[in-house]
């Protein structure tokens, strides 16, 4: 069931796509509302850490205690964006997809993060366009160039 949350990363991902970028997607949300929104922007920005989560979390701002915020993408978290959620306490991630890339969720798990996989047709079918689209940019944000 993809919610309001989820949309709004959804959002955000078709918005990096449409600069060049990466179409992953973020959002922060606490007490039902949306603290923060970003998107990979490696591209746009020319920096390597600008993944969907970082820049979510960058846009949020300091929010203070994080424990009772949740963490959207529309794909699975990479070990960079797992570590800021485990290193900021962020006890809950929900996750689009990750068939396209399998992500750290087991790394999260065992720091005592709960995360769903929404296993969304709409992230895996974005996701899978643009890896047969651009696969090299694809490779390069993953590490496997």
């Amino acid at each position: 069931m993809i919610d309001e949350f989820m949309e709004a990363a959804i959002g955000e991902a078709r918005q990096g796509l449409s600069e060049g970028g990466i179409p992953i997607g973020s959002v922060l949300v606490r007490d039902g509302k949306i603290i923060g929104r970003g998107h990979n922007k490696r591209v746009q920005d020319g920096d390597p850490i600008t993944h969907a989560e970082i820049d979510c979390l960058r846009n949020a701002g300091r929010v203070g205690n994080y424990k009772n915020a949740v963490l959207y993408s529309t794909l699975m978290p990479c070990y960079l964006c797992a570590g800021a959620v485990v290193q900021f306490g962020i006890k809950k991630v929900y996750a689009g997809e990750s068939e396209t890339f399998s992500g750290a969720k087991e790394f999260m798990e065992s720091h005592g993060v709960e995360v769903i996989n929404l296993e969304s047709d709409e992230c895996k079918e974005m996701m899978r366009k643009f890896i047969t689209e651009r696969p090299e940019l694809w490779n390069e944000d993953i590490g496997e160039l």
